[in-house]
């Protein structure tokens, strides 16, 4: 459980199979202390960067605690790199212009959002993420900021977007566009289960 607020269970929903709740969180913690620590860089640093606790860091590193997808993100962006980078990705034999159902990274949160991360593309800096957010689910306990660009195209159900001191409600077919910068926050406060196509965009 993240000390800070909720916690995510990242699967690796890879072509070689599921991968345990734990074996992704070694995983994962393995990957941004090695970029980490590859770039010269303190956990005070990072923490810095974050906003997230030194301790936190410290036990995301190690294995023994989970994170936010929020949490992650910005300790990606801190890194330089996509919270995509963090999982583990099976290699395709070859470039292929279709990403399939079973190649595609899922993040589980416990607010009950579901973050299915369908296409990334590093040399553009584009990922395309399908969230599914139960009722009364949320992207995250607070808002985040990172860099890059976002857009989002709700497909069905309603969703709350805060961004900044700002609430904007959106219902099916509905878009939003805002830099990834802004303090943002994606909340299911309807009845119904929600589904949003978000694209983000860090070309750095």
């Amino acid at each position: 459980m993240d000390p800070q607020g909720a916690s995510s269970t990242p699967a690796s929903n890879g072509a070689g199979g599921l991968r345990s709740t734990e074996q992704t969180i070694t995983l994962v913690g393995a990957r941004i202390r090695a970029l980490r620590l590859r770039q010269g860089l303190t956990l005070r640093e990072i923490a810095q960067r974050t906003g997230v606790s030194v301790s936190m860091l410290s036990m995301l590193e190690r294995g023994v605690a989970s994170a936010s997808v929020g949490t992650l993100v910005s300790v990606a962006s801190a890194l330089g790199v996509h919270m995509y980078d963090l999982f583990d990705h099976p290699e395709p034999e070859r470039e292929s212009p279709v990403t399939r159902r079973a190649e595609q990274s899922v993040v589980h949160t416990s607010e009950g959002a579901t973050r299915r991360i369908a296409h990334h593309d590093p040399r553009s800096g584009i990922e395309m993420a399908v969230n599914e957010y139960a009722p009364g689910s949320a992207s995250g306990p607070r808002a985040t900021h990172h860099r890059g660009r976002e857009f989002g195209l709700v497909v069905s159900g309603t969703l709350r977007v805060e961004l900044g001191d700002e609430e904007h409600d959106l219902g099916a077919g509905d878009v939003i566009a805002y830099p990834s910068t802004r303090p943002h926050r994606i909340s299911n406060a309807g009845d119904a289960p929600a589904v949003a196509v978000w694209i983000n965009i860090d070309p750095d």
